[in-house]
């Protein structure tokens, strides 16, 4: 079995620092990456897919919480297939709609509340985990499950200066005034 490996997490500051983020995550995704998003309402979840599709190159002002619509698919530098798993009550809806069916090595597949119904998501996977810190701040951490999650993780990794030194502050870059900062 293949063990996890995680990361320290980062300080969000503002729903623009989230969307930074997650726009610094989408430039890395490869076909067939999974992203499970977990956090509690208003933990920041959509605003980090809204940054995701920007990463792929996707127009991100189409991009709203399917939780209605369980999912909706961007078209981007490669297909993002969003998913919201809130309304799902049980695990024969889950799998009456087709959630395992969704995951595909020709897109990414983000889902959200992905912990309600985590025997149906792929064992190889990425979880990012939002919690709120206070009204205006997040917390998120970055959990690998399995050997393609470890790649990727090491991706963003790399594409996030302030993973790459755990406990610094990171460096602005030259059109970002102000990035996330290190828990």
């Amino acid at each position: 079995m293949a063990r996890a490996v995680s990361s320290r997490g980062l300080v969000l500051n503002s729903r623009r620092e989230t969307e930074l983020i997650g726009k610094s995550i989408g430039r890395v995704l490869r076909e067939g990456d999974v992203i499970a998003l977990i956090g509690d309402l208003g933990a920041g979840k959509t605003a980090l897919v809204h940054g995701i599709v920007s990463g792929l190159d996707a127009p991100p002002s189409v991009v709203t919480s399917p939780t209605f619509m369980l999912m909706h698919r961007y078209h981007g530098r490669v297909p993002l297939i969003h998913m919201d798993l809130y309304r799902l009550s049980s695990l024969e809806e889950a799998e009456a709609v087709g959630l395992a069916e969704v995951f595909t090595d020709d897109a990414v597949t983000a889902v959200e509340w992905a912990d309600r119904f985590p025997t149906l998501l792929p064992s190889d996977r990425l979880e990012l985990r939002l919690s709120h810190r206070t009204f205006t701040s997040r917390s998120i951490q970055f959990m690998a499950q399995g050997t393609r999650s470890r790649s990727l993780l090491a991706r963003i990794r790399k594409a996030l200066p302030s993973m790459q030194k755990q406990g610094q502050p990171p460096r602005p870059g030259p059109s970002e005034k102000r990035k996330a900062s290190i828990r």
